[in-house]
């Protein structure tokens, strides 16, 4: 009986060094959760951002929602993810720049310039584009109505210098 229970001993010690050395094992080579050096996009929310100058900027999922941008400047600027929705943007300066993704719903740009800017899959829906001059525009997969698109058609021209589409093709103009 006594070796019956030495044995038993042996057994579960054994266990239980196995189960220590495994757990170690596994606390060494698993990697551990790193922190990621994440900065948190701009924010310009509610902003008044009349006559500003973002030209050239880098400003991707920045968020300018309810802003007022008119008479701004965003030539040639990165705004790949920006979220400008229920701003004001006219008379706003938009040449070249790079909207990819971004959500430009309901906002007005009445004779905003946005000639060889790059709107591919952006949100434009409910966007006023009176007297906008969209030369050279690339609107390739944008999200728009119907009636946004017969209006853009209207005064479509141009082929866009950095994905070398032109506007009338990127609009599905017939």
């Amino acid at each position: 009986m006594q070796r019956l229970d030495t044995k038993l001993t042996l057994d579960m010690l054994w266990r239980q060094g196995l189960a220590f050395l495994l757990g170690i094992i596994i606390w060494c080579v698993a990697d551990p959760a790193q922190a990621v050096d994440w900065t948190h996009p701009l924010s310009f929310s509610n902003a008044e951002l009349s006559r500003r100058d973002f030209s050239g900027e880098s400003l991707q999922a920045a968020e300018f929602s309810n802003a007022n941008m008119e008479l701004a400047n965003f030539s040639n600027a990165d705004l790949r993810g920006a979220v400008m929705s229920a701003s004001v943007m006219t008379n706003a300066n938009l040449h070249g720049a790079d909207l990819t993704n971004a959500m430009v719903d309901q906002v007005n740009l009445t004779k905003a310039d946005l000639s060889d800017a790059v709107f591919k899959e952006a949100l434009l829906l409910r966007a006023i584009f009176n007297d906008v001059n969209i030369d050279g525009a690339d609107f390739t997969d944008a999200i728009l109505d119907r009636a946004q698109i017969k209006e853009l058609c209207g005064k479509a021209s141009g082929v866009n210098s950095k994905t070398g589409v032109q506007t009338r093709d990127s609009l599905g103009c017939q």
